[in-house]
């Protein structure tokens, strides 16, 4: 069939200036969270107001736009997406999109505990819950606000829903809970479920020296090494984790997140749609596009939200330079950033 004069051609699949596919989408739903934790947050935070924050039809509208150009897997994160009013709206809706793959999920498991059914039956099937520390004292001073008893139920909740893939997200910090490496391990193989260990990305100015707290993944590894044997595997959930497994331990992955030691740059397939609605296509560098100001002033305009896209992947750049050293180039706090 030919097309009319007023229909537009789009490809369907976005490339960037390097080659490399964008097939991979985050979404953050709110920059705000119960929790605070000192990698994230500052302790006293202002937080959007929310006519400056997208309604769930815009990001429904945006993520739509996303799908039919070729991003087949979206990540819903924060601040923590579930204390948004009325998430599971959001959720159903995205669950829907018939060119989506994968819908997932990143959650500091507060509220997995009265969620868990309802998530995996709008669709999501993997969840991602950041745990730091086992020692409820240690996991409130890393959170401030956090409780590890609630965040442990939810994530026993979410085993017991039977998702697809759950995964534990540890930042390990030196002098905070890199002793916990071993026990966060263990805690993973005991319920079936993956644990990756993340170096803390310097976003934003918190209120301790990330250069004395820096633990690199080569220093976690070694640290597992005490205990266990791990040989690298090929296996990966479209995202920067480089995964290995344990000799003798056939459901849990353990991976690294390197944005240090391993720099995974080369493979980029993301990008980020913050809450106000930027469009973020690196997580260390400020190049966006205003998504926002294209829904709301050429609403429903489907053919122009796609090639904004379309002209802010050709702005994607190469890589990210952090240096912990020096003061945070990236000013925004990684809540503002979409986990």
């Amino acid at each position: 069939m030919m097309k009319t004069e007023t229909e537009q051609a789009f490809p369907i699949q976005l490339i960037d200036p390097f080659g490399r596919r964008v097939d991979y989408m985050r979404i953050s739903v709110t920059d705000r969270c119960d929790f605070r934790c000192q990698y994230c947050m500052a302790e006293d935070m202002t937080f959007l107001p929310r006519a400056q924050i997208l309604s769930y039809e815009e990001i429904t509208f945006i993520a739509r736009a996303f799908s039919e150009l070729g991003v087949e897997k979206i990540r819903l994160t924060g601040g923590e997406p579930l204390i948004r009013h009325d998430s599971q709206q959001l959720i159903e809706s995205l669950g829907a999109l018939p060119k989506l793959k994968e819908l997932t999920l990143s959650s500091n498991g507060s509220q997995l505990g009265k969620m868990a059914p309802a998530l995996k039956a709008a669709g999501v099937q993997r969840i991602n819950i950041s745990l730091d520390s086992l020692d409820a004292k240690k996991f409130k001073r890393i959170t401030r606000t956090g409780n590890l008893s609630k965040v442990l139920a939810g994530i026993d909740a979410a085993v017991a829903t039977g998702f697809k893939k759950l995964k534990i997200n540890a930042v390990i910090m030196r002098g905070h809970n890199e002793e916990e490496v071993l026990d966060l391990v263990a805690f993973a193989i005991e319920r079936g479920i993956d644990v990756s260990f993340i170096e803390e990305m310097p976003l934003g100015n918190v209120n301790h020296d990330r250069a004395l707290s820096y633990c690199s993944s080569d220093d976690v590894r070694e640290i597992l090494e005490q205990r266990y044997s791990l040989f690298p595997t090929t296996e990966t959930t479209n995202g920067p984790s480089r995964y290995y497994r344990l000799t003798g331990i056939d459901d849990t992955k353990v991976g690294f997140i390197s944005p240090h030691s391993h720099n995974f740059c080369a493979s980029c397939n993301r990008v980020r749609l913050t809450a106000e609605g930027r469009l973020l296509l690196c997580l260390g560098n400020e190049h966006s596009a205003d998504l926002r100001a294209v829904v709301r002033r050429y609403p429903g305009d489907m053919d122009r939200l796609k090639q904004e896209i379309i002209d802010a992947i050709s702005r994607k750049p190469e890589r990210h330079y952090f240096d912990l050293n020096d003061e945070p180039q990236i000013v925004r706090f990684m809540n503002m950033t979409g986990g």
